[in-house]
């Protein structure tokens, strides 16, 4: 009955959810899902890929019983699950161009001197996928796996640049913009201001505004859509570690995000260059 529906979705635009299985074709219903940006309705994913809605509705209960889906407050909209997120911060963590992007890591902090880390988006958090420390013995430990609030990081900033300012909104309202220390951005109008400056500038700081006495400079890793959920950024104690020092390496810095694009789409360095 699926296939025939699939067959028979018309001449309008769906996006067909190809699969020889019943399993294959929930997989292909979760590519679609993982594109989304905003909570989704049980109509608008009907439309979208002319199923019949009972079909979609079973489908969508079976990822929902399964911890893969959940319904947001109004029981009307469908988002992505905790098990789904999971999943997906494991492949980041652990899929096989982890070693590549790790040489890339360390040979940034061998020269730079500085801790460096590797950085993805997570729900409203900064997810750690890599760090190298630096062997200098006053330094600040974050291993891979730690979560940082997205406002008061880096990376952060950068990722919530590139979404829509009612995106942006949805996901900050969601809980109170927590200050850390007496540098944290605690309001929408101070997060949004700071935005603008980092969307113009291309990079961002954090200045000791997660933990005290700690700058960091992230820059997003390139992406070939256009919209990065991989970041790269350095950073160190402020006591030998100043916003005009870390402006210093930021050819560097960036150079190792374009190295790391390259490792994320497997294309190698310079192949681009002809």
């Amino acid at each position: 009955m699926i296939d025939d529906a699939m067959k028979n979705a018309g001449s309008h635009t769906t996006t067909r959810l190809d699969g020889d299985t019943p399993n294959l074709r929930l997989f292909a219903l979760l590519e679609v899902i993982a594109q989304k940006d905003t909570p989704f309705t049980l109509q608008s994913i009907v439309e979208e890929t002319g199923l019949p809605k009972p079909s979609m509705h079973r489908m969508l209960t079976q990822l929902e019983s399964a911890g893969i889906l959940q319904r947001d407050g109004n029981g009307r909209h469908y988002a992505t699950g905790r098990r789904l997120m999971r999943l997906a911060e494991n492949v980041l963590l652990n899929n096989t161009t982890h070693g590549a992007r790790h040489a890339v890591l360390s040979s940034l902090v061998a020269d730079l001197g500085e801790s460096c880390n590797i950085t993805a988006f997570s729900g409203s958090e900064v997810l750690y996928l890599d760090r190298v420390e630096t062997p200098a013995p006053l330094r600040f430990y974050l291993h891979p796996g730690s979560r940082v609030p997205a406002h008061c990081s880096a990376t952060g900033k950068l990722f919530l640049s590139q979404m829509s300012p009612a995106q942006r909104r949805r996901l900050l309202s969601a809980a109170p913009l927590q200050g850390f220390t007496g540098n944290s951005l605690t309001t929408f109008d101070a997060v949004e201001a700071e935005l603008d400056k980092v969307r113009a500038q291309g990079y961002a700081f954090d200045n000791e505004e997660f933990l005290p006495g700690l700058l960091c400079l992230g820059v997003l890793v390139p992406s070939r859509n256009g919209h990065s959920n991989m970041g790269l950024a350095v950073q160190a104690p402020i006591m030998r570690f100043s916003k005009e020092k870390a402006l210093t390496y930021l050819p560097k810095l960036q150079a190792a995000a374009e190295a790391i694009a390259c490792i994320n789409d497997d294309v190698p360095p310079g192949a681009d260059d002809d």
